[in-house]
């Protein structure tokens, strides 16, 4: 969710097989004070711009969220237009997705399952071959509902005899009285009799589900609305994987990107593109996005950054990316790209970059190697990044989807909001499983109150939306304070959201402040409920004071989401219970709403990575790799000696959360999740009750 977004220096070892410059601020007119390059090495020819005037187009490269757009090129298209230079955006993401659920696009999807034995084809891509008449009778109507524009159609997609219903319908089954199960409306439970907006929402997300389901099977194997071909990249120690799957023949969904992709350069005529990639699930189509470009447009300039470059590809070597990516730039962009657009320029020497990747030549090898070059700058301050703007990107075109398992989630997927942050980076930034060694977390940099609710109101006047979700790692208790009375004093009327720390400064006042303001949910990692594993992760809060910070968020009205944990390091067994049995109480007192667990990845860039000793684990060593081969090194797996099956116990976990979400087995003995023997719980049943009561 939103937890990837930035990065610091590569990591040291790296300079034993990447060429690093890391060089001080000098004068422009001067030469900048460092070491000679390695011999071996010569620089490229820098490529120039061309005699006009640069053109920058940024794209945000599938797949990401189908209802609001990823803010990393609003973010990054309003900074460069308040610099002067002529920028445009485009989201592929949203348009790659619209054109597979398109009538044309199911037209093509019932080509593909043609061309298969017809005693190979799945029962799903039967089903979808034998009623594709109604499918593509319905699917342009249905994401016309889903975008907003025709609510009227609820009624008929609510009388389920309106949409083909696939497997994904069958989860519908479960609602049903086991008793009596043609007694009843299923669904009504959720929505009662008023809630036809919704209820025709959820119906509609099931019929899309299926829909990707048969892209998936007919079209990319890999495909996903949000982790695309994932496994192409997280923490994939080698290019190969990615090399292979680019090299291949192109699908039916590469071909669709491709002509996207031509449809933009065609569109907007860059000299340069900015592809950002937030996430694992967005390297593969990004990949895609080069390689048409470079095989179209050969001297249009490639970039590649965002958050999984940040944490991902902070010691790449291989140099077989540039022959998608021109350069690759890491943590916060504007620095960089400004100091990138100077060098195309011929303003500064490729010497000056900031925080860039970039190839060589080498004559002993083929293919060239990998420089990083970190000419040291200032970064740009966060007050003075400028105000985003979604200029360029079709509002009235995204999906409000509805996920009416977790009320913190359907947040995530439902409605447009106007991505924002209240700081840059984290001002605990103490968290022993956190990236606080990287830039998006250890370089806290805040912005006050009357340029936040300026930046705020300006969104408001481009988009016409007041609604607004703040994606900081952990939005500072004080910053939200002085917005919120901000706020209050412009008479400023937006409903906002976001994630903080469950810390004692949010009394029930501020709290109430809060909500007042506009604050509808906030998140917090409550993580693993133990006080000795909180102590541990450095978290710096107990489970007492979550309870009584929490029950406030919820006393003023504001829906409340916690961030569960398991599999930490020395956890066991009956921590995991004792963590549930708090769990189970917060959620009975009112505390809590929502809540997710997760497992524990361990990250290099962690406190747990860097020092595995003082955790009671051991790292298991990352491959050893040729020193031009290396890709991404993020997670990292470690032994721990409890021997606790967290797998096991997570099945457990996942299946209390959701029933504690509906209000079921809120009383009962938290063993009962568990379809094996596990230890009693040690804690209190009165715990939370009597952290309340103080």
């Amino acid at each position: 969710m939103g937890r990837r977004r930035g990065g610091h220096q590569v990591a040291s070892a790296a300079a034993a097989h990447v060429n690093v410059e890391n060089r001080q601020l000098a004068p422009l007119d001067g030469p900048p004070n460092a070491a000679a390059p390695v011999p071996t090495l010569t620089d490229r020819p820098a490529r120039r711009m061309p005699s006009t005037t640069p053109r920058v187009l940024s794209l945000i490269a599938p797949m990401t969220q189908l209802n609001t757009p990823y803010p990393s090129t609003a973010y990054l298209t309003g900074f460069l237009r308040s610099r002067g230079v002529s920028a445009v955006q485009q989201d592929l993401a949203l348009e790659l997705a619209l054109a597979l659920l398109s009538r044309d696009g199911l037209t093509r999807l019932r080509a593909a399952i043609h061309t298969m034995p017809r005693a190979t084809r799945s029962e799903l891509l039967q089903g979808f071959d034998d009623h594709f008449e109604l499918y593509a009778a319905t699917i342009t109507p249905t994401i016309h509902f889903l975008q907003g524009r025709d609510s009227t159609l609820a009624h008929r997609i609510n009388s389920r005899a309106f949409l083909p219903e696939g497997p994904r319908f069958a989860s519908l089954d479960a609602y049903e009285d086991p008793d009596d199960p043609e007694a009843g409306d299923p669904l009504a439970w959720a929505f009662g009799a008023l809630g036809a907006q919704d209820r025709a929402r959820h119906l509609a997300t099931l019929y899309l589900n299926d829909l990707a389901d048969v892209v998936r099977e007919a079209g990319d194997e890999r495909f996903a609305f949000v982790r695309y071909a994932e496994s192409l990249a997280l923490s994939q120690p080698t290019f190969d994987p990615l090399a292979d799957a680019l090299a291949a023949p192109p699908n039916l969904v590469d071909e669709l990107l491709r002509g996207l992709t031509l449809a933009a350069l065609e569109r907007h005529a860059p000299t340069i593109v900015l592809v950002s990639v937030p996430f694992p699930g967005a390297v593969y189509a990004a990949f895609r996005i080069a390689q048409t470009i470079k095989a179209a447009r050969p001297g249009i300039v490639t970039v590649l950054g965002g958050g999984y470059v940040n944490t991902e590809l902070r010691d790449l070597s291989d140099p077989r990316v540039f022959d998608f990516f021109d350069y690759l730039t890491l943590d916060a962009g504007e620095r960089p790209l400004l100091s990138l657009l100077e060098h195309l320029e011929g303003k500064r020497s490729i010497s000056r970059l900031v925080r860039t990747f970039h190839r060589v030549t080498v004559d002993s090898a083929a293919g060239g190697a990998v420089k990083y070059t970190n000419f040291v700058e200032p970064d740009v301050p966060f007050d003075e990044v400028g105000t985003p703007t979604w200029d360029g990107l079709p509002l009235d075109k995204y999906l409000s989807l509805l996920d009416m398992l977790n009320p913190m989630h359907r947040l995530w997927s439902d409605g447009r909001w106007n991505k924002l942050t209240v700081a840059h980076g984290c001002y605990w930034k103490k968290c022993s499983f956190c990236d606080v060694s990287l830039d998006y977390i250890s370089r806290f940099d805040a912005a006050s109150a009357t340029t936040l609710v300026d930046r705020i109101e300006a969104i408001v006047a481009e988009t016409g939306q007041t609604g607004f979700h703040f994606v900081d790692e952990a939005a500072p208790p004080k910053s939200l304070k002085a917005l919120a009375a901000e706020l209050q004093r412009r008479g400023s009327a937006i409903s906002w959201w976001g994630n903080i720390r469950f810390e004692k400064t949010f009394t029930p006042e501020l709290c109430q402040q809060l909500a007042d303001s506009g604050c509808i949910a906030i998140s917090g990692g409550l993580e693993v409920a133990s006080d000795r594993l909180l102590d541990l992760m450095k978290k710096g809060v107990s489970v007492d004071q979550v309870a009584r910070v929490t029950k406030g968020f919820a006393d003023a009205g504001i829906l409340v989401h916690a961030y569960l944990m398991y599999g930490f390091p020395t956890q066991t067994a009956q921590d995991t219970v004792d963590s549930l049995e708090y769990v189970r109480q917060l959620f009975a007192a009112g505390c809590i709403h929502s809540g997710f667990f997760h497992r524990f990845a361990c990250t290099v860039h962690s406190p747990v990575g860097k020092s595995p000793q003082d955790y009671g684990v051991q790292l298991i060593p990352l491959p050893d790799l040729p020193a031009n081969r290396v890709f991404a090194r993020n997670d990292i797996t470690f032994v721990d000696p409890t021997g606790t099956n967290h797998d096991a116990l997570g099945v457990g976990l996942k299946k209390a959360i959701y029933n504690y979400m509906h209000g079921i087995g809120l009383e009962d003995d938290v063993r009962q999740w568990f379809d094996f023997s596990v230890p009693k719980a040690r804690v209190g049943r009165n715990r939370i009750a009597k952290a309340l009561a103080g």
